[in-house]
């Protein structure tokens, strides 16, 4: 089978199908992003030690890693619309079962629940974009999609946080199964049925198309960036609204300004970074940005002391930097798959990309400590572990060959 050709969609609708695709990352983003900053007021209400909340945060990726390996066995055999739209239906009720939890154990088999649906989703949200837009567009629209960490974290967060505030933990929860319900109906009216996919042959066996993926030595090189690009970012971020309580005695209601400043620089990068990779190179952008992101990582784990103005600059150029990263990132990542086993693909991963990412939260909860008087211990070594990883993501770039990019590259229809 030859290089596939993008599945047409008209123009005065691309927008629409990335601006709805956005809004389903929006939902499942804030729900694993919200337990971060949450994360003084869980330890104190639930009184639980850093190990445990770093178990808590890591649940959900573990999970989202399990169904991700799981969804690569039948992501391609169905029809991208109506699956996403299951998914996002399930993922709902799973973090409705979170807002109910009566306590650490409950809460930690929800939000495993969420993980396993939310992995699944932020598989398809990409696929479907390496299944719609042509390459010389990709990166502009994964930027665009990308958005949803921006819109997350800069109106997401700061409202769930003040909700959590003045009502209890819980609240986050319940806003987030409201905007599934919304989004969903939105989802039904204008996504598009995609079915260029399902031309193969449907009587291979259930696992073909994962044996397939599997034995490209590419997609490994593609998935390997992955985990690093994911795991040199969170192992420290699961940890710096702990930190800068702890450490710093920034208040927990200047939390919110964080993730409210972050966001609204996100939002203009965002889509800056996108077109910059489209134009100038997806992996001469990608190195650009990853090389400056080790200021912040070192500057928001070596820091001591500061002002809450400084250290929104920090964080700040953190949440451009470290997020930017993966907007040049995803489009190669994405741009590595054979066409034809692009949803097998994105789900595994997806599975890498949960792995690395429960790793890390679970790496960093061993490599630091918490003193008697709440003060954090060892989160300048985490730093340090995040840049090494930054620094192999950067080297490892160059090895992975992009099927858009070059439309000679086999394209090979499991058999």
């Amino acid at each position: 089978m030859s290089g596939a050709v993008p599945e047409p969609v008209p123009v005065y609708s691309e927008r629409s199908l990335l601006l709805t695709l956005s809004a389903v990352q929006f939902s499942h983003i804030l729900d694993f992003m919200i337990m971060m900053p949450l994360g003084p007021l869980l330890m104190r209400e639930l009184g639980i030690s850093t190990h445990e909340f770093g178990l808590l945060v890591a649940s959900y990726s573990f999970s989202a890693a399990l169904s991700g390996l799981l969804g690569a066995t039948f992501v391609d055999r169905f029809e991208r619309k109506r699956l996403l739209l299951t998914m996002f239906a399930l993922f709902g009720l799973a973090t409705l079962a979170c807002g109910f939890a009566p306590g650490y154990t409950t809460l930690i088999v929800a939000r495993g629940l969420a993980g396993a649906f939310g992995g699944v989703l932020g598989a398809l949200v990409q696929t479907i974009v390496g299944d719609v837009i042509p390459f010389e567009r990709r990166a502009t629209a994964s930027g665009i999609v990308s958005a949803a960490f921006s819109f997350s974290t800069v109106a997401g967060v700061p409202l769930s946080l003040w909700m959590a505030s003045y009502f209890q933990w819980r609240a986050p929860f319940f806003f987030i199964v409201g905007l599934v319900v919304i989004f969903m109906l939105i989802a039904w009216r204008v996504l598009p049925e995609l079915h260029q996919h399902l031309k193969k042959d449907k009587s291979s066996h259930p696992f073909a198309a994962l044996f397939a993926t599997m034995r490209d030595a590419n997609h490994w090189r593609a998935m390997t960036l992955s985990a690093l690009i994911i795991f040199s970012g969170f192992t420290v971020i699961p940890y710096i609204t702990l930190y800068a309580v702890n450490n710093l005695d920034i208040s927990q209601n200047d939390i919110a300004y964080i993730y409210l400043v972050g966001g609204a620089a996100t939002l203009v990068t965002a889509r800056l970074i996108g077109r910059w990779a489209d134009v100038y190179g997806k992996v001469k952008v990608y190195r650009r940005v990853a090389f400056a992101a080790m200021i912040p990582l070192l500057a928001v784990t070596q820091i001591q002391s500061t002002s809450l103005g400084l250290w929104l600059v920090f964080t700040t150029l953190f949440f451009v930097l470290i997020s930017g990263r993966f907007i040049p990132a995803m489009a190669i990542i994405t741009s590595a798959a054979q066409p034809s086993l692009r949803g097998t693909f994105m789900s595994l991963n997806s599975t890498m990309q949960s792995l690395a990412m429960g790793l890390a939260a679970t790496l960093s909860g061993f490599i630091i400590t918490q003193q008697g008087n709440g003060e954090i211990e060892g989160y300048e070594n985490v730093g340090y572990v995040a840049i090494a990883a930054n620094l192999l993501a950067i080297w490892y770039v160059s090895r992975i060959e992009m099927h858009d990019a070059n439309p000679n590259l086999p394209d090979v229809a499991p058999k």
